[in-house]
């Protein structure tokens, strides 16, 4: 963030602001609905605009416009967010560095207080400047002595025989010795840098002692102070509190009336004399702001830094929203009202598994909190009675840690080693190029594109252009360094399709076009059926940073992360392109209510980073049941199950240390009963968009202490992730299928990349909305090829039953379609193949893959997989 980027962003909020109140134009419009017209108009350029009718063309800038202004704001708050966590990481690693050089500060500060003392101490120029001054002094005070304070000129002049002066003199020489004396020790700590140094050292010290890093944060933001400062303006980021608490926002007002102060010291009370309220630091703020010596001021530089980590703070956590804005709008406005929940509550709780048909209409809080009761009852039972059978599970008596033995896959049978490398031998050889045009034929994808305007395509050949411009897209590579390789097409024309005829709704579209023709084929049985769905990210290289840029905590390097749902039978369900600072988890339950396509699972699993609290919860409102891969057990917490006599602590035989000490990790079931309704809300409002489950995920996870909607969520998590780990504990088949998704989306994102191969992986575009196109894109040629290989694999089979093979389903479950050695990328790109109509597919195969389905053996061959 610098003055040039935030200059830039103000005037162009300034100037979007002054078009008009878009809030007002919008009123009643529903939030997709502007998306989709925002993302049209962003797509169209002026003459395409002149196509559309007046209504719809003044419709369509309305919503780009106030799509802009709520972007322009949510970039800002960004900024201030993301800076204050860049300076608060700088604090505390200067303190790192503190900490390693403290023996450095803490011998030089030793030397120099010595170098004090030894000024003050017995035989030091001090106290011999003070032992000269006090005879001086004794000297005068005798020659003075009899006279009190009524004695007259005439008499002093006569008692004192005419010595005044010289007596007067005595004093004044006393008092300058004296004072010279105490300027030897100003000339030693002067030498020492001055008092400021030596206070900052001391304060140095003191901060690696206490862990104490807010000290160090004022000089951290120094030169920004400014920019933060214009960020907090009211004039261009209007800040409201989303509770009746605004303790925060009031400290901020009290900042912003000092902000011209230069002096160390700001009054610690407002204009109407009240004491600002600052309870809401943490004590090692407090103690940074307020001097003991120093009654009713504040610490102005520290009271700065206070508030801007607190403002940065409540905007993450949601308690402080930004007016106008998206990203850090009031959350809460954005639910459905109970009554329009209450209409349809009873048919969702069945849709989603929280009631049965017959009970819907008598579920209620009483039934919610009884139903998770009885959940977290029921799985710490059956894993307590499992326990002495579970010879995998070792769970020590004394810290309650639990331990488990490490799976060791069987290996791949040799009669499956066969099939595989006869499979692969027969794969006939394939370009890119030509899947993505048999593919498009076969399923065609490619009607989904066109003009925004809806009129049919001004193409001479949609499907070829379309096809083409996929496969550059997909593979990564520039516009016009494909045109080089590509006879007949210009770098230019590759652009302008790839802008004006493809958004990310109509990939969206064509993915899931291909995801639907794919879950048709009989092969895809061999692998799944559609009922689980792995979720995980991959980093991806970007070459320009932009304000909103971030090193992934990870991955440790900036870039973007691309985001897939990989179905079980291997293909694509939906990616995204996320930032890197953003938690991935937030994402897992957004790409399975995006998901358009016919195979729609309710078992999703993930890598550790799943394991985020509010998911959990989100995804049993939702209906999905969420079981990550589990890591890091020394860090996590197994809550009690509550006994039906409150007064009674539930024990068990086998598994109790798990659970701590009787009285800890218990769930406050009174709490969800008394927030059910807002539950619904949110769960309701999720589920019809009106807000977006990353949006409150993100609020979710970030822990706020002023809202009791997030305390719910907070102890429902608790009860579905405590029986999740009791799953994962007791469930060996279970661990290794979770391993074995988890596996396949690792392989997934490896085969995405090998098709990406242009640009070295690199995304060489800046534009959020364009980093997201190319993800898509990617997705759509990744699952064309698996699609494609699926079907080269099915045939191959045929042939091979008709010389008389025997293949077993669970070897077939071994081959993976993330084949590439048939598969021809790199050359001069020939165009041959998409005018070529190809025949029918045959999606039928004469296996029995029944038996995959009853003995779960499809774990093992996802396991094996590429």
């Amino acid at each position: 963030m610098t003055w040039s980027h935030f200059k830039n962003l103000t005037k162009r909020l300034e100037w979007l602001d002054d078009l008009g109140d878009t809030d007002v134009w919008m009123e009643g419009v529903a939030a997709g609905k502007i998306t989709d017209f925002a993302g049209e108009a962003d797509a169209a350029d002026a003459s395409e605009l002149r196509d559309f009718a007046p209504v719809k063309r003044i419709a369509l800038v309305a919503a780009l416009t106030h799509k802009a202004r709520m972007r322009v704001r949510d970039d800002l708050a960004t900024m201030f967010c993301k800076r204050v966590a860049t300076k608060i990481k700088k604090a505390k690693a200067e303190l790192e560095e503190i900490r390693l050089a403290e023996r450095e500060i803490v011998e030089a500060l030793i030397g120099n207080y010595r170098t004090v003392l030894k000024h003050i101490d017995e035989g030091g120029p001090a106290q011999e400047a003070l032992t000269k001054a006090a005879a001086m002094t004794a000297e005068a005070r005798q020659a003075l002595e009899g006279l009190d304070e009524e004695a007259s000129v005439d008499e002093v002049a006569t008692r004192l025989e005419g010595r005044v002066s010289p007596a007067v003199l005595s004093l004044v020489k006393a008092q300058m010795v004296q004072a010279g004396g105490f300027s030897a020790v100003t000339r030693a700590v002067d030498s020492f840098g001055g008092f400021a140094k030596q206070y900052e050292q001391i304060e140095k010290v003191s901060a690696h002692h206490g862990n104490f890093w807010e000290v160090l944060l004022y000089g951290q933001i120094g030169r920004d102070r400014a920019v933060m400062f214009g960020l907090a303006d009211n004039d261009k980021l209007k800040f409201t509190a989303t509770s009746e608490d605004s303790r925060v926002l009031d400290a901020l007002a009290h900042a912003q009336r000092h902000q011209a102060a230069r002096g160390e010291y700001i009054t610690a009370f407002n204009e109407e004399g009240k004491e600002v309220d600052i309870s809401f630091a943490t004590q090692n703020w407090r103690k940074a702001v307020v001097d003991k010596t120093r009654t009713g001021q504040f610490v102005r530089k520290h009271f700065e830094a206070m508030v801007f980590t607190a403002l940065a703070e409540e905007l993450r956590t949601g308690d402080v929203a930004v007016v106008g804005s998206e990203e850090y709008a009031d959350w809460s406005v954005q639910l459905l009202a109970w009554e329009v929940v209450q209409e349809t509550l009873g048919s969702y709780l069945v849709e989603v598994g929280l009631a049965q048909a017959g009970e819907s209409a008598e579920f209620d809080a009483k039934s919610f909190r009884r139903q998770l009761e009885d959940k977290l009852r029921g799985g710490a039972a059956a894993a307590d009675a499992g326990y002495p059978e579970n010879e995998g599970l070792v769970i020590d008596p004394e810290t309650g840690v639990p331990s488990l033995k490490a799976f060791r896959a069987d290996g791949q049978r040799p009669s499956a080693k066969r099939l595989e490398q006869e499979i692969k031998a027969r794969m006939p050889e394939r370009s890119l190029m030509g899947i993505v045009a048999r593919t498009a034929y076969w399923v065609e994808w490619w009607r989904r594109f066109g003009p925004p305007s809806g009129n049919e395509p001004k193409l001479t050949d949609p499907l070829g252009r379309y096809v083409i411009v996929t496969f550059v897209k997909g593979t990564n590579m520039g516009p016009y360094e494909a045109a080089r390789h590509i006879p007949g097409v210009s770098g230019h024309e590759l652009s302008y399709v790839a802008n004006k005829h493809f958004s990310i709704v109509l990939l969206n579209e064509a993915v899931a076009d291909l995801v639907n023709a794919h879950a048709r084929l009989d092969i895809s049985q061999a692998w799944g059926d559609g009922t689980a769905v792995a979720a995980d990210g991959t980093h991806m290289d970007t070459y320009l940073d932009n304000l909103l840029s971030e090193t992934s905590v990870r991955y440790v390097k900036p870039g973007g992360i691309a985001y897939h749902h990989v179905s079980d039978t291997y293909i694509a369900l939906f990616t995204h392109f996320i930032p890197c600072g953003v938690w991935e988890a937030v994402y897992i339950i957004e790409g399975l209510l995006k998901n358009t396509s016919e195979v729609q699972p309710t078992m999703v699993h993930a890598d550790t980073q799943g394991q985020s609290f509010p998911v959990f919860a989100l995804a049993r409102l939702l209906g999905f049941d969420l079981m990550p891969r589990i890591r890091n057990w020394k860090e996590l917490t197994f809550y009690r199950p509550s006994n039906y006599r409150p007064s009674k602590q539930t024990e068990y035989v086998h598994i109790d240390a798990l659970f701590g000490e009787p009285g800890k990790h218990v769930i406050d079931f009174d709490l969800i009963e008394s927030q059910f309704r807002h539950l619904m809300r949110v769960a309701v409002s999720v589920r019809e968009g009106t807000i977006s489950s990353s949006t409150l995920l993100k609020r979710l996870r970030s822990g706020s202490q002023k809202n009791a909607t997030y305390a719910a969520f907070r102890e429902v998590s608790r009860v579905i992730r405590t029986v999740q780990l009791l799953r994962y504990l007791t469930d060996a088949p279970l661990r290794r299928r979770v391993t074995a998704a988890t596996n396949e989306v690792e392989s997934f994102n490896r085969f995405s990349q090998w098709i990406g191969f242009g640009n070295r992986g690199v995304i060489a575009d800046n534009d959020p909305i364009e980093q997201e196109k190319a993800r898509k894109f990617n997705a759509l040629l990744t699952n064309s090829v698996i699609f494609h290989n699926a079907l080269d694999i099915a045939e191959i089979v045929r042939q091979l039953l008709e010389e008389g093979w025997e293949i077993d389903p669970e070897d077939l479950a071994h081959i993976s379609p993330y084949l590439t050695e048939h598969i021809n990328r790199f050359g001069e790109y020939s165009t041959h193949e998409v005018g070529i109509q190809p025949q029918a597919y045959d999606p039928t195969l004469d296996i029995d893959f029944t038996p995959l389905r009853e003995q779960d053996l499809i774990t093992a061959g996802l396991g094996q997989a590429a």
